[in-house]
């Protein structure tokens, strides 16, 4: 069977599965996060060492709890996202309770000179990027699955009206110069680790992280101003608040250094925010400095 055919299988079990109320979608979502738990899962594992390593000064019971908390979470936003990929976008915008900074990316993407939108990994990125389509066509940059049948699957979810996907590979920094050079808009995840060689090392929540360098070498090149965006949950049912914020001048510093510090201050505010809203599951700090000594905190000594 085709990659096509297999994805396309994917994509009516994850509607099927999205027809299901919210809040039977939710104690689903509680129930699989109690499972990881139990098992000791990869996306508990995970997260219990980022949390050891970025707060290293909370105690037992309280890392505890943030842990338990982000698992719910991470879990719910997986099963939501699901919903979210196989409605009308008009239906997921309405969960949008509260909109803050929405005539800044209009006013931005107006001018004509590009815009880059900055997107950690916080609350519900989809549903920023289906908003985000709604103003407009824009291309968005993402790090391929190793399946071809993953791949093609996020083709056919993610292949709303406005969204261009954008491999993140050689070619891609061509494809988005290009964009913001034609005025358009280019939405980027800041806070996923490079291949190494391809960024420099910042700290993030006190420790050193490699972090990409393309979405300032963008700025500075292009001179497209950089916004910042996330639709944050605001309630314990399927609601949103969208923020849109101007990123600090510096996040475009020639100084490549100096850049990166900007950016991960920036996304390291916003996980603060609400820290069981960001990603955790995800191995940021596999690369260590050169010459640091330092290992490979997620593997096992």
């Amino acid at each position: 069977m085709s990659a096509h055919r297999q994805a396309r299988l994917l994509v009516i079990a994850a509607s099927l599965l999205g027809r299901l109320p919210w809040s039977w979608l939710y104690r689903l979502g509680d129930a699989v996060a109690a499972l990881w738990r139990w098992q000791d899962a990869r996306e508990s594992r995970v997260a219990r060492r980022n949390l050891e390593l970025a707060f290293p000064g909370l105690e037992t019971g309280q890392r505890d709890a943030l842990h338990r908390r982000i698992l719910r979470t991470t879990a719910r936003q997986a099963l939501e996202t699901l919903k979210l990929w196989t409605r009308p976008p008009a239906a997921n915008l309405a969960l949008l309770r509260e909109r803050h900074g929405e005539d800044l990316y209009d006013a931005a993407l107006a001018a004509g000179r590009g815009v880059i939108v900055a997107a950690p990994h916080f609350g519900n990125w989809e549903l920023l990027n289906q908003w985000l389509a709604s103003r407009g066509p824009i291309a968005i940059v993402y790090r391929p699955p190793e399946s071809a049948v993953g791949d093609e699957f996020l083709q056919q979810v993610r292949g709303v009206d406005n969204v261009r996907q954008v491999r993140a590979e050689g070619p891609a920094v061509r494809q988005l110069w290009k964009v913001l050079k034609d005025g358009g808009a280019v939405g980027i995840l800041p806070d996923q680790q490079p291949k190494a060689g391809d960024g420099e090392f910042a700290p993030f929540f006190g420790v050193q992280a490699l972090t990409m360098t393309l979405l300032s070498r963008l700025a500075e090149r292009t001179g497209a101003p950089v916004l910042l965006a996330w639709c944050e949950r605001i309630d314990s049912g399927p609601g949103f608040a969208l923020h849109v914020e101007p990123a600090p001048a510096a996040i475009a510093d020639p100084d490549p250094q100096a850049a990166v510090d900007c950016l991960n201050r920036e996304v390291e505010r916003i996980a603060r925010r609400d820290p069981a809203q960001y990603q955790w599951t995800y191995k940021r700090y596999t690369l260590r400095p050169p010459g640091s000594g330092e290992a490979n905190p997620y593997v096992k000594r």
